[in-house]
């Protein structure tokens, strides 16, 4: 990654509070833990969506939280329940960061961009309505993926059309509408899309996880407050 991008993310974490209005008023939130660590995600349904569900918003509720956030790098064996990560090598490895709140949940734009592209990745497992922003800095440009909106989110979009930091960009998207999974959204840092649309992998197989870290940042700050 260019040096002048590294410095400027180093400096300028995106912080979760800047991710939803909610939060940067009543900000409480949790890390959780859907890591191959986690002995509890041996004991529920997680290819039931609605088993998963609760158990995703009874950690955020039985902790006074509005929401729950982390996963980056998490190795997660959640991603069995779906034929979407599946192949010679299945996918595991996460590559940016979820942030688990209520559907309809407004989100806003950490940064000024532009939509770079953005489609509706329908399918049980999938993105769901996804939207990509493009970010210049100083001649580096950079992208800014938004996973499992709400379909609405994808109305009145054009490729190239402004968004302000701390404007609205979508909301949170409910099952199965969202790639049928809980409530939440899926935030990821790219450098390089790759000739990619309205798409980019959010989950690596393990033997790609260098490269994939390489190009998809950690530059989020989601410590739980």
């Amino acid at each position: 990654m260019p040096t002048k991008l590294q410095s400027y993310l180093e400096n300028n974490s995106i912080n979760v509070q800047s991710i939803s209005p909610i939060l940067a008023l009543r900000g409480s939130t949790i890390n959780l833990d859907l890591s191959n660590r986690n002995p509890e995600l041996k004991q529920i349904d997680v290819s039931d969506t609605a088993t998963f569900t609760n158990y995703v918003f009874s950690k955020i509720k039985s902790a006074g939280a509005v929401a729950a956030i982390g996963g980056y790098n998490e190795e997660r064996v959640i991603y069995g329940r779906s034929a979407h990560f599946a192949g010679s090598e299945p996918r595991s490895v996460h590559l940016g960061v979820d942030v688990w709140m209520e559907a309809g949940t407004t989100i806003a734009a950490p940064l000024a961009g532009s939509v770079h592209s953005f489609r509706d990745n329908a399918g049980y497992g999938d993105y769901g309505p996804t939207i990509i922003l493009q970010h210049e800095l100083e001649r580096i440009t950079f992208y800014t993926l938004y996973g499992h909106l709400s379909r609405t989110s994808l109305s009145d979009l054009y490729k190239g059309k402004k968004i302000a930091a701390g404007a609205k960009l979508g909301e949170i998207g409910p099952y199965p509408e969202n790639g049928d999974w809980p409530p939440h959204l899926h935030f990821q840092i790219i450098t390089d899309m790759r000739g990619l649309e309205g798409d980019f992998p959010g989950v690596a197989a393990p033997s790609q996880r260098d490269y994939y870290l390489s190009i998809c940042p950690d530059q989020f700050s989601y410590s739980a407050v």
